[in-house]
This record gives C-alpha cells, sequence and structure tokens, in this order.
C-alpha cells in the first residue's frame, strides 16, 4: 500500500475511532502568551504562528476527546497553586463555552460517547501533580466536583507524600498519606495518573489502587531509558490493573540521542533567565536560534511507533493509548508538528501490520473502558465508606 494509500486509511479510521489524547498544555499555554485573552489566541482559526492546537488543526488529526492539563508548575506551592490551578479550570470552562459546536464538556464515559456521536470533541481535565491540592483530601474532592478526572501524583517535584521521577527521593514512593490519596481518589472516580512519578511512587500506587491507573504522557523506558518513561516491570503490570499507558510525543523521552541536546537547549533558557519549561515567543527564539547553531537529532513518527510496538509487546493492546504533550513542549517529532499529526503516527502503524481491531483501541476504546472502570471502582466504594479526612 503506498503512503498516500495508508494515510487516507488512517484519516477514515479516526473518523470512526477518533483519538483521545491523554494530556494537552494549551490551557497553560493561553495563561503563560495572553493570560488567557482568548480573542487574542482565537483557537476557532489557524494559531500555527503561536500554538499546537487549534479547532482546524484538532479536526485534522482526528482528535475526539482531549484531557485539557490544568498544569500549574511545580514551583507555585500551597494557596498558590490551588488559585492557579482553578484559573486553569476557568480556562477550560472558558474554552468549551466560547466554542461549543466543537468542544463539549465531558465528565464520564458515557459523555465521551455522546460527544463523538455528536460530532463534537469530548473535553476532560486533569490535574498535573499532586501540588495542586495543597495536602487536602477535601481540595481534591473539589477538583473532581469541578470536572477533573485524572490527577498526575507529581509534577517534576518531589512533594511531601510522593516521589518525582525527575527529583531527588524522600519518601521512597508514596507516604502513608500518599496511599490515601490514591485510596480517595479512587473513592471519587478520579483516575490515578503515574506520568511524572518515581518508579517506586508507580509501584506504590499500582499496589494502593482499586481502579484503573493511567500514564497520561509517557513512553517506554526500555526505548529510550529517561526516567518519564514506563520501565517493563510496571507496563507488565497494567493488564492485572485494567490501566492504560499513553504514549507521548516529547522528543527528549522518545528519542536517546534528543536527550543530550534537550538538556542543552534547557540550560541555555536558564542562561538567559528563562524558566526551562517556558514556551512563550521569547523563549522559542531563544530555542530557535540555538537549534540553528546546533541542530538537534530529529523524532519521528516512526519514533513513537517505536515505543507502541513495544509497549503493546508488554502491556498488551487493551492498555496503551496517546498523550502527544502539544503545547508543554518546545519541540515536537517530524510528523507529530502539532495536534494534525495523528493520522501521521496511525498511518505508520497501519504499515507496520497493526490491525484496525487493534487502532481503535489505542486511539480511543481503551481510554474510555478505563475511566468507565473507574467510575463502575467509584461507585462500589462509595457504597461502602464516606470521604477520607485524613492529613498529612
Amino acid at each position: 500500500m503506498s503512503a498516500a494509500d495508508l494515510l487516507a486509511e488512517a484519516r477514515g479510521l479516526l473518523a470512526e475511532h477518533p483519538v483521545v489524547d491523554g494530556h494537552n498544555d494549551l490551557p497553560w499555554a493561553l495563561r503563560e502568551q495572553v493570560r488567557y485573552d482568548l480573542a487574542r489566541r482565537d483557537i476557532a482559526g489557524d494559531q500555527s504562528a503561536h500554538l499546537h492546537t487549534d479547532i482546524p488543526r484538532l479536526r485534522a488529526g482526528g482528535v475526539g476527546a482531549q484531557f485539557w492539563s490544568v498544569y500549574v508548575r511545580s514551583d507555585f506551592a500551597g494557596d498558590e497553586a490551588v488559585s492557579a490551578t482553578l484559573e486553569q479550570i476557568d480556562a477550560v470552562g472558558q474554552l468549551i463555552a466560547r466554542y461549543p459546536r466543537a468542544l463539549v464538556r465531558a465528565l464520564t464515559a458515557d459523555d465521551m460517547e455522546a460527544a463523538r456521536a455528536d460530532g463534537r470533541i469530548a473535553s476532560l481535565m486533569g490535574a498535573e501533580g499532586g501540588h495542586s491540592i495543597n495536602n487536602s483530601l477535601a481540595t481534591l474532592r473539589a477538583l473532581h466536583q469541578l470536572g477533573v478526572r485524572y490527577m498526575t501524583l507529581t509534577h517534576n517535584d518531589t512533594i511531601d507524600w510522593a516521589d518525582s521521577a525527575t527529583d531527588a527521593p524522600r519518601h521512597g514512593g508514596l507516604t502513608d498519606f500518599g496511599r490515601e490519596v490514591v485510596r480517595e481518589m479512587n473513592r471519587t472516580g478520579m483516575l490515578v495518573d503515574l506520568s511524572h512519578v518515581a518508579d517506586t511512587t508507580m509501584r506504590d500506587a499500582l499496589a494502593v489502587s482499586a481502579a484503573p491507573v493511567v500514564f497520561s504522557h509517557s513512553s517506554a523506558r526500555a526505548v529510550c531509558d529517561h526516567p518519564r518513561n514506563v520501565p517493563d516491570d510496571v507496563l507488565a503490570q497494567l493488564p492485572a490493573n485494567g490501566g492504560v499507558a499513553m504514549a507521548t510525543f516529547v522528543p527528549k523521552f522518545i528519542l536517546p540521542a534528543a536527550v543530550e541536546w534537550t538538556l542543552a537547549a534547557d540550560e541555555n533558557l536558564r542562561a538567559h533567565g528563562f524558566h526551562h519549561l517556558d514556551t512563550t515567543p521569547e523563549a522559542m527564539a531563544l530555542h530557535r536560534a540555538f537549534e540553528a547553531a546546533r541542530p538537534r537529532p530529529m523524532a519521528t513518527a516512526a519514533t513513537v511507533a517505536d515505543h507502541l510496538d513495544h509497549m503493546r509487546e508488554v502491556a498488551g493492546v487493551d492498555h496503551i493509548g496517546i498523550g502527544g504533550d502539544f503545547d508543554g513542549t518546545a519541540f515536537t517529532p517530524a510528523g507529530l508538528d502539532d495536534v494534525s499529526g495523528y493520522p501521521n503516527l496511525i498511518a505508520e502503524l497501519l504499515h507496520r501490520g497493526w490491525s484496525r481491531t487493534d487502532l481503535a483501541k489505542l486511539t480511543w476504546s481503551n481510554a474510555v473502558r478505563a475511566l468507565r472502570d473507574a467510575e463502575a471502582v467509584a461507585r462500589d466504594l462509595q457504597a461502602t465508606r464516606g470521604p477520607s479526612n485524613a492529613v498529612l
């Protein structure tokens, strides 16, 4: 089959089984670039000069459901982190209200299916980092009531009750309070997201969780040895748990040659007074100048496919998905430059012999099933116990 035929088949498949993407940082990009002035970043039209995401490109990419990240940086602390998270949640609400023909709020798996039937993009939310609840289970419950359907237990920094993958460990995984956070997430129906956390935290959470876990944007450690990726022993536990590992597109997590280059590019940002995660136009101009002087190793859709091949082999096809991390990364793979690129990945997998049935699980069914199963666990738990009032 020719490349053109593969791409046409990929687009046809996505029309029936669209992508559920586990992680998109558009709300933070809107905060950083225009302080949520949506008129200045009107995603009804082409925003490719500023963003990875707009509605025409979501449509072209075959996206049917998006977990919008309501991330705040992990150097935000205490009530500042909570307030900023609320502002992020509000921004998602503003997007849904502004673009009702394209986006619709989704709180449940049934909502996701209804959105697909209606031809709209189911819009869910995920909080990225336990610092967003400021050590308060009541705040966790409030985020769930506001529509947050997963929480990543940590971001880049270790917190008071959980170790991060990219910071010095302090707890050996989860503390007793951290385990209670997982139990309370199970009781409310909020998915436990294990991207960003230390291996020990992954294993502790899997030992505690009665509901499926997710990795909203992590790839395979065996393919690219980066601590943000999932080791094989953890991938192998997903069938028993029912969870889903959603492969990410971030080059420094998927291409070994890109790891050192990205570290140098991040250090260049810091040397000029920018946070290493800054994607404002000023920071990106510095990145482009750095890249011109020192060309970066280029990941491609095939690089991501290598991870998905491995994740399917170890975890099984029922336990994998996609979490691109668009608008949360300065760099993207060739062919996956923005949210319009998903058909290129599906075409690559078709070329490798993936069946339509398996691809439908990857793009849509697995993520919807994980949320539905978490909802069922929550109903059972709520029938047997009330809210936890544990404190750190």
